[in-house]
């Protein structure tokens, strides 16, 4: 379901998005295409911040573990 919405855009930037929703049937699908990617990115990088915060978190306890499994190798 579309609901009708009013935004305030700065003359800029809405000459810009007039100028790249030419493929795009109106102003608003390309609005709504940029803005699901804008969000789909913003929830990409929050996931990946909570990744690496729980990579760091255990990052030693995984790095011991590497090193003492390279003790077991034997140099040629």
């Amino acid at each position: 379901m579309k609901v009708k919405t009013s935004i305030t855009l700065s003359e800029d930037l809405l000459e810009t998005i007039d100028a790249m929703s030419a493929p795009y049937k109106n102003r608003s699908e390309f609005i709504e295409f940029a803005l699901r990617q804008a969000v789909a990115q913003m929830i990409r990088d929050e996931r990946n911040a909570r990744d690496l915060e729980i990579i760091n978190q255990y990052a030693d306890e995984i790095n011991a573990e590497v090193e003492d499994a390279l003790s077991y190798q034997t140099m040629p």
